[in-house]
């Protein structure tokens, strides 16, 4: 049994240039990343999927965290604020994964078709992990092959996909295929990623297993830490 969790964190940069709430109630992003990183290290799941962590916020998880074996995917492109100067010391953007234990690092690799996202694949004892965070645009339907692809490269090992998807359930399910089981959250769960207006999904972060079994999939929400709330369940093999 592994337990699992999905946060995207939010990159100061991200928030600034889209006029993200969370800024109004964290102004000091030194401030808003220690409270992201007690968070996380506040947390019981063995494997920890997170997007958007900047290098400060890389800085902050990996001083708090010497127990976790911290693996990281820094994309080749970096932030850039439109509003001047960013107040990180390290703008540069990173997909993360936290495990508890020890890990072998498959690959990391930004999409070829976006050098801003990508995917971030560790071997634990017990299955495949793959951290991803995906285009929010169609440049995502090849992104979801390249999982797939990711996801069955080691035979006869199951595997945990966790991530931003940026888009519903049902499309990741149809862009995987049929081995794979994207998590079903219960009716009166919380949004993955609140909005107020706009036709995209309420839900588009997910956790996706393959030759393993899902259950207890809840979301908790982040307390105005990030414009996404936390995706977490429990996975057996």
């Amino acid at each position: 049994m592994t337990t699992v969790a999905t946060w995207n964190v939010l990159h100061r940069v991200h928030a600034e240039n889209w006029g993200a709430g969370v800024l109004d109630q964290w102004p000091d992003e030194t401030e808003r990343i220690a409270a992201v990183t007690a968070r996380v290290a506040g947390r019981g799941e063995q494997v920890i999927a997170l997007q958007e962590v900047s290098g400060d916020q890389l800085a902050s998880l990996r001083d708090a965290l010497p127990d976790r074996a911290v693996h990281a995917l820094r994309y080749p492109r970096i932030p850039v604020s439109r509003h001047g100067a960013s107040s990180l010391h390290n703008p540069g953007e990173y997909l993360v994964l936290l495990v508890d234990g020890a890990g072998q690092e498959v690959t990391a690799e930004p999409f070829e078709n976006d050098p801003g996202n990508g995917a971030l694949v560790v071997r634990t004892a017990e299955m495949l992990v793959i951290a991803t965070h995906l285009s929010g645009d169609r440049r995502r339907t090849g992104q979801l092959t390249r999982l797939a692809e990711l996801a069955t490269a080691v035979p006869g090992s199951a595997t945990v996909v966790l991530g931003d998807f940026n888009i519903d359930r049902a499309t990741v399910e149809s862009g995987l295929g049929p081995e794979f089981v994207v998590a079903d959250l219960p009716p009166d769960a919380l949004p993955t990623r609140p909005r107020d207006e706009g036709p995209k999904s309420q839900f588009i972060d997910h956790i996706v297993v393959r030759d393993a079994v899902l259950v207890d999939a809840a979301v908790d929400g982040a307390d105005d830490l990030s414009d996404h709330n936390i995706v977490y369940a429990t996975i057996t093999v």
